[in-house]
């Protein structure tokens, strides 16, 4: 078992990426949103981030101005992740494919030509 202060994680995750309760525009999920006064209350509480169930609202966000914070997990051990907007690339292609039988490319890698010369 791995207790973990909700709030407290919060609160790190924001300082680790240079931001504060300051700079969060809004709590909530994609259908409903809290005050952050509210979101500060209930997340002052312990759960068990390590492996089992996930506790925490799977859908929870917390968003600021070009970032927000989601709830990641993987066999019920769960955090915070940080995100940005990315950048707008420059490059602007036409692709042929979006999908691979092969599995695990990227969406350049799927669409660059292969030849017999790339080996050498």
């Amino acid at each position: 078992m791995i207790n973990t202060n909700l709030l407290v994680e919060t609160l790190s995750v924001l300082t680790r990426n240079g931001k504060t309760e300051s700079d969060v525009l809004w709590v909530g999920s994609s259908e409903v949103k809290i005050s952050w006064d509210n979101f500060e209350k209930l997340a002052d509480v312990e759960y068990d981030g390590g492996f089992g169930t996930q506790e925490v609202a799977t859908d929870l966000l917390i968003v600021g101005d070009g970032w927000w914070l989601e709830r990641l997990e993987y066999d019920g051990s769960e955090w915070w992740s940080f995100k940005t907007t990315p950048k707008e690339p420059e490059e602007l292609i036409e692709v042929l494919s979006l999908t691979s039988s092969l599995g695990f490319e990227t969406l350049v890698q799927l669409n660059t030509p292969y030849s017999d010369d790339d080996d050498n």
